[in-house]
């Protein structure tokens, strides 16, 4: 499996993270967001990181804004981390890739 990071739309999102096997950290984003595209290396690094262990997608909210009003996202970046179909943690703005490497060992311990 590889690290790949995929792409969360409103008609996947229920199939890819809701009933995923696996935790998932999903990133919604917009093209727009400078703070959004500084953190987007840092995602793309912890997808390989985490490789076969946790899922990592990307919402781009003006896309689907449906699936942003669905979890009240107000800023982004936003990430959520689901687990069992649940959302377990909700990490806001650009925070450095050892807390979110910390806080998704929480999930997946």
């Amino acid at each position: 499996m590889t690290g790949a990071v995929v792409e969360f739309s409103q008609t996947n999102f229920d199939q890819e993270v809701l009933k995923a096997e696996t935790p998932v950290l999903v990133d919604l984003w917009a093209a727009w967001c400078g703070p959004c595209r500084m953190l987007a290396p840092v995602v793309e690094t912890l997808a390989g990181q985490y490789a076969g262990k946790l899922k990592v997608g990307k919402v781009n909210v003006d896309d689907h804004p449906q699936v942003a009003a669905q979890y009240g996202i107000m800023n982004i970046p936003t990430l959520l981390l689901f687990k069992g179909g649940q959302e377990v943690d909700r990490i806001v703005g650009v925070v450095p890739k050892e807390e979110l490497a910390r806080r998704i060992d929480k999930v997946l311990a």
